[in-house]
């Protein structure tokens, strides 16, 4: 039996625990108010719907979808928004949900797409980000894990639509 590509890099009582710190910074940060969770689909959803379970807040969620990967493991360095937001986000607090800030393109595409919709305020909340992407001044208010290279699959992130049902994260190794 052969060597599993998989390598666990994150356990789910990790996940577990720092979606819910987060959660309580959002809480704190947006008390009072209705923000606008707005979910990058599809790698976002599992993070998502646990992160808004642990908020506590009233809160309305909405969905975009942006293409600069396909079925490839690198960025085609060309944003396309597939899906657009259909709450008006005028004048609303938003939130940006998004699975991993790999390059910090999709990102920069995202935030200046919202931002032409003259929200009051919008922030990002990124369940794992590079630490390039980090060191290179990527601004992401709330996040959960700093991440290496590597191709990461699980709690919703997929390669190739797989992999999206395991409850940790991983990295691909051996491709």
């Amino acid at each position: 039996m052969g060597k599993s590509p998989l390598r666990r890099i994150i356990s789910r009582g990790q996940i577990r625990r720092r979606v819910k710190e987060m959660a309580a910074h959002i809480r704190a940060d947006y008390s009072g108010q209705r923000p606008v969770f707005v979910c990058v689909l599809k790698g976002a959803f599992v993070f998502l719907a646990d992160l808004i379970r642990q908020a506590g807040l009233p809160l309305e969620v909405d969905f975009i979808a942006a293409s600069s990967y396909g079925m490839a493991k690198t960025s085609k360095g060309q944003i396309t928004v597939l899906k657009d937001v259909t709450t008006d986000i005028a004048g609303r607090h938003v939130i940006l949900v998004d699975d991993i800030i790999d390059s910090g393109l999709t990102l920069q595409h995202l935030r200046d797409h919202l931002a032409s919709h003259q929200p009051a305020s919008l922030r990002v909340c990124a369940l794992l980000a590079r630490e390039r992407v980090l060191a290179a001044g990527t601004v992401i208010e709330y996040l959960g894990f700093p991440v290496p290279e590597g191709f990461v699959v699980g709690y919703g992130i997929d390669y190739a639509e797989q992999h999206r049902e395991l409850p940790d994260i991983y990295v691909i190794e051996n491709e």
